[in-house]
C-alpha cells in the first residue's frame, strides 16, 4: 500500500526535524493524485514547517520513485488534514 510505504521511508526524518507524521494519504481527485503528508508539532504548524518537510522528504521519494502515478505531494497541517477526511 502506497500509504504505509511512504510513511516507512519518511517518518523517520520528519521526526528528526521535530515533527510528527499523523497521516499519509494518497487519493485522486477529479483526474489528479495527490499524496497528502499530515504533520504536526508543538505548537502551530506555519507554511514554513511545511516548505521544511517538503524538502526533506521530496529527495527521499524522488530517489525510491515506487509509485507509478503522477502526483501532487502536499505537505499540511493536522488541521487542514482532518478537512480531507
Amino acid at each position: 500500500m502506497i500509504e504505509e510505504k511512504t510513511r516507512q521511508l519518511i517518518e523517520k526524518p520528519i521526526e528528526e526535524s521535530g515533527y510528527r507524521l499523523d497521516e499519509v494519504i494518497y487519493e485522486k481527485e477529479g483526474s489528479i493524485y495527490f499524496l497528502r503528508v499530515i504533520i504536526d508539532k508543538n505548537g502551530i504548524i506555519d507554511v514554513d514547517d511545511c516548505v521544511n518537510v517538503t524538502n526533506i522528504i521530496n529527495p527521499i521519494l524522488d530517489s525510491i520513485d515506487f509509485i507509478n502515478d503522477s502526483y501532487i505531494l502536499d505537505v499540511c497541517s493536522k488541521e487542514k488534514g482532518e478537512n480531507y477526511e
